[in-house]
Parts: C-alpha cells; sequence; structure tokens
C-alpha cells in the first residue's frame, strides 16, 4: 500500500473517531438533561404549600391515592409542570432553528418579536374583542404567523440574510410592544390582569384540553423540524454548494423557519412570551455537547429543564413567599446573557 494510501486511510479513521466521540457525547449530555429534567419534575410534583411524598406521587400517576393527594398532582401540579416542559421544549427548538438558519445567535422569536406579536395579538382577542380562552389562544398562533411572515416579506431581496431578518425583527418587536402597551392603558385594572400572562409568560393556568392541543401541534411541527436538520446541515455549506448536493436553498431555509415560527406560535399561545428561553437554550446545548451542530434534542431538553427549573424558583424559592410567574425569572437569567453576547460579540472581530 503506498504512503498516500495509507495517509488516506489515517485521515477517515480519525474523521470516523471523531464523529464517533462526539455521538456518545451527545447521547451522554442528553441522557443527563434527562435525569435533571426527570429529578425537577418529581420535586414539583411534591413540595408546596400541600406536600405530597414520593409515593403518594407514584399512587397518583398511576390512578391510586387518596382524594386530596391525587387532586394536588393531577390537576393543580402535573398540568403546570407538564406544559411548562412541552412549552420549553418548543421554544427550545425554535430558537436552535431561528439561530442555525439564519446564522446569528440573537435570532430568537422573543427578539425577532415574533413571541410578542402574538401576545399583542392574544390581548386584542381578549382585551378589544373579548374573546374565549380558546380563541384567544389562536388569535397568539395568527399573530405570531402574522408578524414572522412579514419580517420574512420585508427582508426578501433575492433570498433572505440573516442580519436583515433579525434587524426588521427587532423593529417587529418594538412594534408590538407599543401596541400591547398601548391597549393595556387602554383598560381597566381587571383587563389588564388577566392579560398579564400574555406579557410575561406563565405555565399556572393551562388545562388538560388546552395542553393535549399543544402536544398534537408539537406532535406534527418536531418531526419536521428533525427532517429538515439534515437539509440545515446541506444550507451550512454555502446556498451554491447547497443546491449543487440537490438542496433548494431558499425553499429549505424557509420550510426549517416555518417549523420554528410554528413551535415558537403553539408555546407562546400555551403559555405566552416565556422570555429568553428560545434564546439561551440551543447555546446552552450547543456548549454542552460541543459538537457545533443543531442538537435539536438537547435544546429542547435544556429549554425544558430551563422553564421547569425557573418555574421551581419562582414559586418556592423567592423571599418573602412571593410567588411570580415563570417569564419573570428566565427573564432575569436571559437578559444578564443577552448582555453579555452583545459586550462580547465584537471582540472577536476586533
Amino acid at each position: 500500500m503506498s504512503t498516500a494510501a495509507v495517509r488516506e486511510r489515517d485521515g477517515v479513521a480519525r474523521v470516523r473517531e471523531r464523529r464517533h466521540r462526539a455521538r456518545r457525547r451527545e447521547r451522554t449530555v442528553t441522557a443527563a438533561l434527562a435525569a435533571v429534567l426527570l429529578a425537577l419534575a418529581a420535586l414539583a410534583l411534591t413540595v408546596g404549600g400541600f406536600p405530597v411524598p414520593p409515593a403518594d406521587v407514584a399512587a397518583a400517576l398511576l390512578g391510586r391515592g387518596d382524594g386530596l393527594g391525587r387532586f394536588v398532582v393531577l390537576e393543580l401540579r402535573l398540568p403546570r409542570l407538564a406544559t411548562g416542559v412541552l412549552v420549553g421544549a418548543a421554544f427550545g427548538v425554535a430558537g436552535a432553528l431561528f439561530q442555525s438558519v439564519l446564522g446569528n445567535p440573537l435570532a430568537s422569536p422573543d427578539i425577532l418579536g415574533i413571541s410578542w406579536g402574538a401576545s399583542a395579538a392574544a390581548v386584542y382577542a381578549l382585551l378589544v374583542l373579548g374573546l374565549g380562552a380558546l380563541w384567544v389562544s389562536a388569535a397568539a398562533v395568527l399573530g405570531a404567523v402574522g408578524v414572522a411572515a412579514a419580517i420574512y416579506l420585508l427582508a426578501w431581496r433575492d433570498g433572505v440574510t440573516g442580519n436583515r431578518f433579525v434587524l426588521i425583527g427587532i423593529g417587529a418587536a418594538f412594534m408590538a410592544n407599543s401596541a400591547l402597551g398601548y391597549m393595556l392603558t387602554r383598560s381597566d385594572v381587571r383587563e389588564a390582569q388577566a392579560a398579564l400572562v400574555w406579557m410575561v409568560g406563565s405555565v399556572g393556568s393551562s388545562r388538560w384540553h388546552e395542553i393535549a392541543l399543544l402536544a398534537a401541534a408539537m406532535a406534527v411541527l418536531l418531526p419536521v423540524a428533525g427532517l429538515g436538520a439534515a437539509r440545515l446541515r446541506a444550507l451550512q455549506l454555502g446556498d451554491d454548494l447547497a443546491t449543487g448536493l440537490g438542496v433548494p436553498a431558499e425553499a429549505a431555509r424557509r420550510a426549517l423557519l416555518a417549523a420554528a415560527v410554528g413551535l415558537a406560535a403553539v408555546g407562546t399561545a400555551a403559555a405566552g412570551p416565556i422570555a429568553f428561553v428560545a434564546f439561551v437554550a440551543a447555546p446552552i446545548a450547543r456548549r454542552l455537547t460541543r459538537t457545533g451542530g443543531l442538537a435539536l434534542v438537547p435544546a429542547a431538553l435544556t429549554g425544558a429543564v430551563v422553564v421547569a427549573a425557573s418555574d421551581l424558583v419562582a414559586l418556592h424559592l423567592l423571599p418573602g413567599d412571593v410567588q411570580l410567574p415563570v417569564g419573570v425569572v428566565t427573564g432575569a437569567i436571559g437578559a444578564p446573557y443577552l448582555l453579555w453576547l452583545l459586550a462580547t460579540s465584537g471582540r472577536g472581530a476586533a
């Protein structure tokens, strides 16, 4: 065997070994995040003003147990936990798709104004049209889709580039926030209280039929996102090379953005714009896996862990027995990260 052939064989072996290590690390990180999420779920179901022992929680989940403990677990705590986990996963995957497709770490539904568009539409349906909960959630989905479509059309110049999309999205976020503020100034105190969830995000008011709708929507959107991940790898090689590999670049980008918008929309419709979850989940997942890839499953688990942990903090760990919506806590976590990102983003180029 020639020297060149030996080098080529060794190079292929090294690439395979790196890929094997990366997959093994991603599986390990995924298992660790799942274990953390299970631990948080156990805490969320047991602790509170009415403590429920783990054995009673298990009995309630299996359809047994006494009446009061079963009611607390199944009707009060489990819906809150399920909403937080599903919404966190939806925001985590949505943020990963936006940031990877647009190639910009600032690209997330809340920074781009898509979540705020959903909130503005929901508050309009609630305060101006006086609609019920289900129609308000439907208005939130339409608001998110409408804002995303407007951003896409305004950013279109023979294709969509990340920076233009992000800048137009930030402008859309300011416009949606202004509309929210105006509607709140025109409402009375009781109406403003009802609209609060659409400004800060809360997982405490969902019911089982709403959770079932959220789960059904995610069961459709998450496989679409997973199928698009392979095309994203081609897109990251550049539009010309992706087209040469048989991947229509703009159509693939549009499909991935549509899946991300759908996940952000259904998440916001279920719990409001829980701030910064989509923004921080994917970077945390990528740092843990160290693959540099999309890492959709770790991003989804990271989003679920962030929301579940933040909700525990919001309910049980604040001084003075104060209880806040979970969006207040995630905002306190995400805002310093945004400031750090903005402060350090130019150092590499300097």
